[in-house]
């Protein structure tokens, strides 16, 4: 036991060894996450330049060693003697937390480098980073390991003209423990959004890890889009259904907050899909650019309505759910000072954006309208449908209404609740069937476990409007069981009746169905549920082998053979493959997959919001086509037992 307490305990860590001490303050874990905010950090360097209007051209790469470079062609870190440091501003960069040209220096009048982290954390959580800049006609060069620079920067003259910035840099596999290997998809879908958002950037993406690729040639992708935000909302809206051909744009700036917006609608959609940015920093949680945009469609096509006849004056306003509904919607603000909310820093707070967004987004709107009658009146006519589908549902929505969180009347017959009342330690699990519903009722922990039984496939509320929504038995009993409120209104988590949903079916094609229409419930009905990470995919085995008096459970076909082919030769063993959740014992279902020592649950998360709402409308939407497509093109290449979910 220590009984010494003074200055001596006191410890000061110096340079970039806090960051190597406690990672996950600068990068959020040391997962697979906070591996690729690494990337991200680096070109978010190279998007600076571009939005200050020096880079044109962005190259990324995955090396076959493990490392990523990431090459601009903008001015080039500096390389001169910094002041204060009496270093070069390059090493100050790399050495030194929160050393920067966007702290109000005048070198960046934007920036979207994510809360100021900064390429130093990079430096400070990688084996090695090598630097190369090109500027004013020479070619400069430095090593760093471990965050520590190895040597002296070294200069060369340089007659190509070349300017821009070459960092390479390594994970240490000190610090990312499960895994330094890069996900191609996952920087793909940033680095596609980035091209979106800033029009003309070119990005080219290449993976060189041939072994992992499997192909004689790497594999590259362009990302380039002229149009920015509008040709984002055309890829997002590809296979629905547009009640107007031109994306509403809005380009324009105000007191240094420049605002972009790209605005369609479509009609067979049944809700609406927005999403804010803050200088390129996806903003999950909202904040008050999406306030200000949602204010201003609101109130402008009332005005509309009232204009052309729509809404006599005797009627009531459309509310913003109505006019929103089958809307897709990107906005897109760079400000100067940003200010982020909440644990996450994904929701933007600054106050004056709210006004600035309304303001010049009302302007444009109410122009585009007047000299566009006719999408006006389209707008307008289905957002009239969702009122009046909305009166229609009104009195199967009140059944939906709770006076209390902790009323139980109201609760559906079927749910076996918890006794906790302290949501923060509850859990529900959605089955399929008394059959497995009896199992879990009867293996669950009861002190904080909740069982809700659904019979059957729910409703695909995809292509399902509210008055249905609301009439069906058991997307009713979900919505009361979990205190989710109605659709379309500001999510609530302190309604919340359970902090845990776990969505628990059977390991087969239906129970893949099942799983589906329910995540595409969640999804549409109420996503800020999805977005703030409250629902789970519980993972139940395929197998129980048994040799002798000892026994495994097998989570998939492969984990069955290499535990197979650890056998002797001419072992016996015996095989159970377990078809639905309700041939299980209540105690295999807690030892497998409830028990929270044992169990491996699936944090339902959503990195690309974009491609995740293509494809929910490819495959749950009424169109065949875009769904066979699809099908002939992936069906193919995934077995079920191959699948992650």
């Amino acid at each position: 036991m220590t009984t010494n307490y003074g200055a001596e305990q006191i410890q000061v860590l110096e340079g970039l060894e806090p960051v190597r001490k406690r990672p996950g303050m600068y990068i959020g874990s040391t997962g697979p996450k906070g591996l690729h905010h690494l990337v991200y950090e680096v070109v978010d360097n190279a998007v600076d330049e571009a939005l200050a209007g020096y880079c044109d051209h962005i190259e990324v790469s995955l090396n076959p060693d493990g490392s990523v470079t990431v090459t601009d062609d903008g001015r080039g870190i500096p390389t001169d003697v910094h002041p204060r440091t009496g270093k070069s501003a390059l090493e100050t960069v790399l050495t030194v937390l929160h050393a920067g040209g966007k702290f109000g220096g005048g070198g960046y009048k934007v920036s979207g480098g994510l809360h100021g982290v900064g390429v130093s954390v990079v430096n400070a959580l990688s084996e090695w980073v090598e630097v190369t800049v090109w500027r004013d006609q020479k070619v400069h060069a430095q090593r760093f390991e471990r965050g520590a620079p190895i040597g002296s920067l070294k200069t060369k003259k340089d007659t190509s003209g070349q300017t821009g910035t070459s960092v390479s840099f390594k994970p240490d596999s000190q610090i990312f423990t499960t895994t330094t290997e890069f996900d191609y998809d996952t920087i793909a879908a940033r680095l596609r959004e980035l091209a979106y958002l800033n029009a003309g950037v070119d990005v080219t993406f290449t993976d060189y890890r041939l072994e992992l690729i499997r192909a004689d040639q790497p594999r590259v992708t362009r990302y380039f889009y002229e149009g920015g935000i509008r040709e984002y909302v055309s890829y997002i809206n590809n296979d629905k259904q547009p009640l107007h051909d031109d994306i509403i744009y809005v380009q324009s700036e105000r007191d240094g907050v420049q605002v972009e917006a790209a605005l369609q609608w479509c009609s067979d959609a049944f809700s609406d899909n927005l999403l804010g940015f803050a200088n390129n920093i996806r903003t999950i949680d909202g904040g008050t650019h999406l306030e200000g945009l949602k204010a201003v469609l609101t109130r402008t096509l009332n005005v509309v309505a009232r204009k052309r006849n729509k809404r006599k004056d005797s009627e009531s306003n459309l509310a913003g759910e109505n006019i929103r509904e089958g809307l897709t919607g990107i906005i897109s603000v760079k400000v100067p000072d940003p200010e982020f909310e909440g644990q996450t820093k994904t929701k933007l707070g600054n106050t004056e954006v709210r006004g600035i967004v309304d303001s010049l987004v009302g302007e444009a709107l109410s122009e585009y309208l007047d000299f566009n009658p006719s999408v006006a009146d389209a707008i307008l006519e289905k957002a009239v449908q969702a009122f009046n589908a909305a009166e229609a549902a009104r009195r199967a929505r009140d059944l939906v209404r709770r006076k209390s969180v902790l009323e139980s009347s109201t609760l559906p017959g079927k749910l076996a609740d918890c006794s906790s009342r302290d949501p923060a330690e509850s859990e529900i699990f959605i089955v399929e069937g008394d059959s497995a519903g009896g199992s879990a009722k009867q293996g669950r922990d009861r002190r904080f476990q909740a069982i809700l039984p659904l019979r059957g496939k729910i409703l695909n509320i995809e292509k399902t409007d509210d008055a249905k929504i609301y009439k069906n038995t058991e997307v009713q009993a979900l919505i009361t069981a979990l205190g989710l409120g109605i659709k379309g209104e500001e999510f609530d988590a302190s309604q919340l009746r359970y902090h845990r949903i776990c969505l628990m079916t059977d390991a087969d094609v239906d129970g893949a169905h099942i799983r589906t229409l329910l995540l595409t419930f969640f999804y549409r009905y109420q996503r800020a549920l999805v977005d703030q990470g409250y629902v789970y995919i519980a993972c139940p085995p395929l197998y129980k082998l048994e040799r002798g008096r000892s026994h495994a459970y097998c989570y998939s076909d492969r984990e069955l053979s290499e535990r197979i082919a650890e056998f002797p030769a001419n072992a016996n063993y015996n095989i159970q493959r377990f078809k639905g959740l309700g041939e299980m014992m209540p105690t295999q279902l807690w030892d497998t997959t409830m028990n929270p020592e044992s169990r491996t649950l699936k944090k339902v998360e959503i990195e690309d919001a974009a491609e995740a709402d293509r494809i929910f409308t490819v495959l749950m939407g009424d169109r065949v086509a875009p769904r066979r497509e699809f099908i002939e093109t992936y069906g193919p290449r995934l077995k079920l037992a191959d699948l992650d979910i």
